[in-house]
């Protein structure tokens, strides 16, 4: 009897000491303020200088002192290199933990096994914060393989001072195709058979591509899984960019195209041209390189034709989970972290992107951290993504852009005629389709 005492005495000590431990659990620091052993996240991005670096490190560095559970360290990678190295990481079976990448090719790194399926770790109104054309980006089938972080929209900027230099008033600005054609004519300068200043022309700073969704109602050289590049509006998108390589010249055009610089000797900055379309984070060239007292002012990419909407194309990045990564639940905070409003609010303020998050973007509307004319850029931004298409590369055809570049290349030579080069492009990739089926 006294040995069966002692015995549950002795286990019942045991069982107590074990449950108090060492007071430390995973996380929690011990009473001497050390901590236990993080999980520690490798962070890749191309974002190596100036304020995106700056701000990147700054908002580590917050989540890092959040919370005792992660250790995020950061990893710049060049751009163009980037994306080679974590594919060959992948495939040694060491990735990046978190890795920015391209919006546009989501599905395609789902497919190929190069990316985490993160629906398990998502709230069911996460896809609420994001803008919806950015959150489908980033399925794979009806599952989600990449988180938005930031996009873009194109848009047209204009240098109000000319402008009024040459008697066009703000009720006056283009808002279609043959307006945005009359207006560049009225600021064009020519003396002789040169041209000192150009109005606009279509192809700088802005590919076909991104016409092509503009002219076709929103729609590029696909509808769903069917090619359509060979459309009644694309054929005449193409004639009217060769109106405007006419009226300008190809001698002037390479003329122009190789003064062309950056900084100061950006071509819109000198006042060279005086409406150039380009990406909106084109803001964040301005307010580094143009003097204080430039003015200037953002429209839409005109309309077609009245009525046929101002449609645009955007693109972007989004945040994965390289396949292989070694803890998928601890990734997904620290991009839950990264797309969080405040976050995401602050990553704009610094480095002027325009951010996924939608209500990000509505606060930096009225942002006190902003000049006029920021508050202005991120207005636009938020009333344009109405408009805005992204294009995510078809599986099926996911090389389809080169037969279709080929065939512009000639268009724009003057080889092939338009409605000839884009059924010929057409052929080209419908066989590709079939090939893959």
């Amino acid at each position: 009897m006294k040995k069966s005492k002692v015995l549950v005495f002795t286990i019942s000590l045991l069982l107590l000491l074990a449950g108090c431990g060492d007071g430390k659990n995973k996380g929690e620091s011990t009473s001497s303020g050390d901590e236990t052993e993080k999980v520690t996240l490798d962070f890749w991005s191309f974002w190596g200088s100036g304020m995106r670096r700056e701000v990147i490190e700054e908002i580590i560095e917050d989540f890092n002192d959040s919370q005792n559970e992660i250790e995020v360290k950061y990893s710049y990678q060049p751009w163009g290199d980037i994306w080679t190295k974590s594919l060959s990481a992948i495939t040694a079976g060491n990735p990046p933990d978190v890795i920015v990448q391209d919006i546009n090719s989501v599905a395609q790194r789902a497919e190929a096994k190069q990316s985490v399926n993160l629906t398990e770790f998502i709230d069911k109104d996460t896809s609420d914060k994001f803008y919806p054309q950015l959150w489908e980006a980033g399925l794979y089938g009806k599952d989600t393989y990449g988180i938005p972080f930031n996009t873009d929209t194109y848009v047209i900027f204009y240098n109000k001072k000319i402008f009024r230099e040459a008697g066009i008033e703000e009720k006056e600005l283009p808002t279609t195709w043959e307006e945005l054609e009359t207006t560049a004519q009225k600021l064009d300068i020519k003396k002789g058979n040169a041209y000192e200043r150009i109005g606009f022309y279509p192809l700088w700073n802005i590919s076909p591509d991104i016409w092509a969704v503009n002219a076709d109602g929103g729609t590029g050289w696909f509808d769903g899984d069917k090619v359509a590049i060979d459309t009644p509006n694309k054929v005449d998108l193409f004639d009217w960019i060769l109106k405007w390589q006419e009226h300008y010249g190809k001698d002037t055009i390479n003329r122009y195209e190789a003064e062309f610089g950056s900084g100061v000797s950006d071509p819109f900055v000198s006042g060279l041209v005086t409406m150039v379309a380009q990406n909106i984070n084109y803001y964040s060239n301005l307010v580094s390189n143009a003097p204080e007292d430039f003015e200037f002012g953002i429209i839409p990419l005109p309309e077609k034709e009245k009525g046929e909407g101002h449609w645009t194309w955007g693109g972007g990045f989004v945040l994965e989970v390289p396949y292989g990564a070694k803890n998928p639940e601890a990734s997904y905070k620290f991009i839950d972290y990264l797309t969080s409003t405040e976050v995401q609010e602050k990553f704009g303020e610094k480095s002027f992107d325009i951010m996924a998050n939608r209500e990000a973007n509505e606060n930096l509307i009225n942002s006190s951290e902003l000049s006029e004319d920021g508050q202005m850029v991120y207005q636009v931004a938020d009333e344009q993504f109405k408009n805005t298409v992204l294009t995510p590369a078809p599986l099926k055809a996911p090389d389809f852009a080169n037969l279709v570049n080929e065939q512009i290349d000639q268009i724009l030579l003057g080889t092939k005629k338009p409605e000839e080069g884009l059924e010929d492009a057409q052929k080209a990739v419908e066989k590709l389709v079939d090939q893959n089926n």
